[in-house]
């Protein structure tokens, strides 16, 4: 074979295969540093789209499992709130028994216990209007309303609710949003649930001069009004025993026991109905997360890189490299020989 220094193919074939090598190399230290499978693009199209899917997918969940959480934490301040408004009611009826079942009691301690009952009204219009971070904890108009005067009354059916006068949220539990599955809860209708109509027995939601809900000027005088869904008219008599002013409160002698009872009941109801919203969510809580795990460990398998193959693979390419370079610098030495013979 004949001897030239003009090209020299183990020089060439050497540092094709050291750059081979230390591409190689560089390919399994980012696998290593990053704890991926694919640090490119190039390496394999199909599965970096999949994970990116999965990854994508996996963050929708996350902010689902946090609307759930402060769903969750939507009711139980609703919840602690409607359990009050139960507590100020059977202390109500605890002041009626007062006032008018002790013939030892004169017409001062009678008073004091007005002014105790009143003061309890204006706290349960008051908690009617609590919010949680800006929106409000109860529904005072259906979803379909703004809040203002060209809303709908939302109005408490307890057993026989109308949908079209309740309020629901929607809360998606999903990864798809609205197009997903969804957990409906409800904005309790404590003050209507507070408002009762006796008489003819239907509720009564518009009349002449204003909402009965926050109208207390007819708790002791009949009153004409069209009865829901239409009809002919009806006498009816309002009690609201959460009134918004200390004017429009009432006294113990205008209302029976049998309004207590029958405030209490609903109050109940709407706990009741509060306490199946939370365990729903919990309920969706749970599938979340455990779907959640389970697409983490999809995700893994997809992308994770394997750490005991990449480890072989740096021992392996650090030795070919070095192979390489010791390979070129051996192929370099032919020029020496090249030297000698013309010395």
């Amino acid at each position: 074979m004949a001897l030239t220094v003009s090209n020299n193919g183990a020089v060439a074939a050497a540092s094709y295969y050291l750059g081979k090598n230390q591409d190689a190399l560089q390919n399994t230290i980012k696998k290593l540093a990053s704890g991926k499978k694919i640090v490119g693009g190039a390496q394999d199209p199909g599965t970096l789209a999949v994970s990116m899917k999965v990854n994508a997918a996996i963050n929708r969940l996350s902010g689902a499992q946090n609307n759930i959480r402060n769903a969750q934490g939507f009711l139980e301040v609703q919840d602690g709130l409607i359990e009050t408004a139960g507590k100020i009611i059977m202390r109500m009826s605890e002041l009626k028994g007062y006032a008018s079942q002790d013939p030892l009691k004169g017409a001062q301690d009678i008073a004091s216990y007005d002014n105790e009952f009143k003061d309890l009204q204006l706290q349960l219009h008051s908690i009617s209007q609590l919010d949680f971070n800006g929106t409000s904890l109860f529904a005072n108009y259906t979803s379909n309303g703004q809040g203002g005067s060209a809303g709908v009354r939302a109005v408490f059916g307890g057993a026989t609710q109308d949908n079209g006068l309740d309020h629901t949220l929607d809360i998606y539990t999903s990864t798809k949003g609205s197009e997903g599955s969804k957990v409906s809860i409800h904005k309790s209708l404590l003050l209507s649930a507070l408002t009762l109509t006796t008489g003819s027995g239907n509720p009564v939601t518009t009349a002449t001069g204003g909402w009965y809900a926050n109208d207390v000027a007819h708790a002791t005088t009949g009153n004409t009004a069209a009865a829901v869904g239409g009809g002919s008219s009806q006498t009816s008599y309002t009690i609201t025993l959460a009134s918004n002013s200390i004017g429009m409160t009432m006294t113990l002698d205008q209302i029976s026991a049998g309004v207590f009872e029958k405030a209490l009941e609903n109050v109940v109801f709407l706990r009741a109905q509060t306490g199946g919203g939370l365990s729903r969510l919990a309920f969706a809580a749970e599938s979340m997360a455990t779907q959640e795990t389970n697409m983490r460990s999809a995700l893994g398998r997809i992308e994770d890189v394997d750490i005991a193959a990449e480890a072989a693979n740096l021992s392996k390419y650090t030795i070919l490299m070095q192979a390489s370079a010791a390979m070129v610098a051996q192929a370099n030495s032919t020029n020496d020989v090249a030297l000698m013979l013309l010395r």
